[in-house]
C-alpha cells in the first residue's frame, strides 16, 4: 500500500495548490480595476485545475465576483475577501452573516470623508470587508491608518490588515489561513499536501497554515516571511505551476486494465 497522499509507484505527493491573485498570478496595478490580465490566463488556470484533479483554488482579498469577472467564463474554487466568502469545489457558496455585511458598509461610510478630501485615495467596498488604497498617495498612509482605526472602534469583530499600499478591514474570524484549512477538510483537497503561493503580508496566515498541515508556503519577492520557500516574480509563479502540472500529469496512475 502506498503512503497517504502519494501516487502508487511514485515519489511525488498528491498536491493541493492554492495561490493569491494580485501580485502572484497578475502584476499589481495602480488600482484594482487596472490590472493587466493575460488573455490566456483563464485557459492556463483551467488546465492547472484539471492537472490537479480540481485540487486548485484561489485565496484572495478580492471578492469572488471580481475574480469571476476577470477569469470569465472560468469559475474556480475561490476564497474571497480574505476568506469571508468561499466557493467550494462543488460550486456551493458559504453565506456571510448579514451583521458583518452591515458593519462593513458602516466602515465605508466612516472613511468616506477622508477619501472625499483626498481623491487619490480609493475605497474598495466588499461584501463583509473594506479596503482603503493609498498607492497613489503614499504620503497619506498615516492618515489612512488613523481613519481606519477610528472606523473600527465601534466594530470590534473586525481587524485591520495592512497590505501593499492598502489597509483592509476584515472580520476577525476570517483570514487566508482559515480559508486554506477549510478547503483542506473537503474533497478534492482532503488528504493532499498543500502548497500556498502569495506575495503580501495578508498571505502569511496561509503560509503558516499550509506548513502546519505538512505542506509549503512560497513567498513571491522580498520581505520577511513565515514561508519556507521563495520565488522571484509573477512569471516564475506561472512557470512553477506549469512544471508542477506536468509532473502531476506524468505521474497520474494508468488504468488497471486497458480498454478493448
Amino acid at each position: 500500500m502506498s503512503e497517504p497522499g502519494l501516487l502508487p509507484g511514485s515519489v511525488s505527493p498528491l498536491l493541493a495548490i492554492f495561490t493569491d491573485f494580485d501580485g502572484t498570478l497578475v502584476e499589481i496595478a495602480e488600482t484594482p480595476d487596472s490590472i493587466d490580465v493575460p488573455t490566456d490566463l483563464a485557459e492556463q488556470l483551467d488546465r492547472i485545475l484539471h492537472e490537479f484533479d480540481h485540487a486548485f483554488a484561489l485565496i484572495t482579498g478580492r471578492e469572488i465576483a471580481d475574480i469571476d469577472r476577470f477569469l470569465s467564463p472560468l469559475q474556480l474554487p475561490v476564497a474571497g475577501a480574505h476568506g469571508s466568502q468561499r466557493r467550494r469545489a462543488d460550486g456551493t457558496l458559504e453565506q456571510l452573516d448579514e451583521g458583518l455585511i452591515a458593519a462593513a458598509q458602516a466602515i465605508v461610510q466612516a472613511i468616506e470623508p477622508l477619501a472625499t478630501a483626498h481623491p487619490d485615495l480609493l475605497i474598495e467596498p466588499k461584501e463583509g470587508a473594506v479596503a482603503l488604497h493609498f498607492r497613489q498617495a503614499p504620503e497619506l498612509e498615516r492618515a489612512c491608518h488613523i481613519a481606519m482605526e477610528e472606523a473600527l472602534f465601534d466594530h470590534p469583530d473586525f481587524t485591520l490588515v495592512p497590505g501593499k499600499m492598502v489597509l483592509e478591514a476584515r472580520p476577525s474570524a476570517f483570514d487566508k489561513g482559515g480559508a486554506l484549512r477549510a478547503f483542506m477538510q473537503e474533497e478534492p483537497f482532503a488528504g493532499r499536501v498543500p502548497i500556498f503561493i502569495g506575495d503580501d503580508r495578508t498571505d502569511e496566515d496561509a503560509f503558516r497554515a499550509a506548513q502546519e498541515l505538512g505542506g509549503v508556503g512560497i513567498k513571491l519577492g522580498p520581505g520577511s516571511t513565515a514561508a519556507r520557500m521563495r520565488i522571484a516574480d509573477v512569471s516564475s509563479v506561472h512557470a512553477l505551476l506549469r512544471g508542477l502540472g506536468e509532473i502531476a500529469t506524468r505521474e497520474r496512475p494508468l488504468p488497471e486494465t486497458l480498454p478493448h
